[in-house]
């Protein structure tokens, strides 16, 4: 069965990963948002649920059944060997998600996965290439501020600063898409997109 090429997409907060990704389903590619997804399955899928609330117990989980976010970040915040172990368990159903959402899309010529966090292709992933998204970091809190007023500078920068370095990002990349507003990114996307297409017909 072939499959189609998988490549992933990542970027800090406000650099524009879902810009670029809304380009390319526009050209008719699906995406993949993993951190969206891996949110429903915490709150839809029994076999993770059950694993959830065995790692971290009952209070995972509040009397109407849906995920307690905010006080499980409060238990795995200040326990690095308690977050290794929920993401032991949201990983590998968030993975097997992935693979039958793949299959679905076998008829297309590659697909798109979206994250935060991300691996170079080929690391422990079925990614061919990774497109990493940057913008500088002032363009990027003005983004951020403009959709969620309410954080503060400060707010933006420390959630910034706890996230992967663009640095550190770009040599995972195979492709970096600059969204800085100096340079259009359609025609960025519209060459890997040709490329891609290239690509999977090889």
């Amino acid at each position: 069965m072939k499959h189609p090429l998988q490549i992933g997409v990542t970027g800090g907060i406000g650099a524009g990963k879902s810009i670029v990704c809304q380009i390319f389903q526009a050209l008719g590619i699906p995406i993949y948002e993993a951190d969206e997804r891996a949110k429903w399955l915490t709150e839809h899928d029994p076999i993770l649920k059950a694993d959830i609330v065995r790692v971290l117990g009952p209070n995972a989980y509040d009397a109407t059944g849906h995920y307690n976010r905010s006080w499980v970040a409060s238990q795995v915040f200040t326990s690095p060997a308690l977050l290794g172990q929920l993401n032991g368990v949201i990983h590998p159903r968030v993975m097997s998600d992935t693979d039958a959402w793949v299959n679905e899309h076998a008829d297309k010529p590659y697909v798109v996965k979206e994250a935060a966090l991300m691996r170079a292709a080929g690391d422990k992933n079925s990614l061919d290439k990774v497109i990493v998204v940057r913008a500088p970091i002032d363009i990027r809190i003005e983004r951020i501020r403009k959709r969620d007023p309410h954080r503060s500078i400060e707010e933006i920068r420390n959630i910034i600063n706890r996230q992967v370095s663009d640095d550190e990002r770009v040599q995972i990349a195979d492709y970096v898409v600059d969204n800085d507003e100096s340079q259009l990114v359609l025609p960025q996307v519209i060459r890997l997109h040709d490329e891609f297409l290239r690509d999977s017909a090889n």
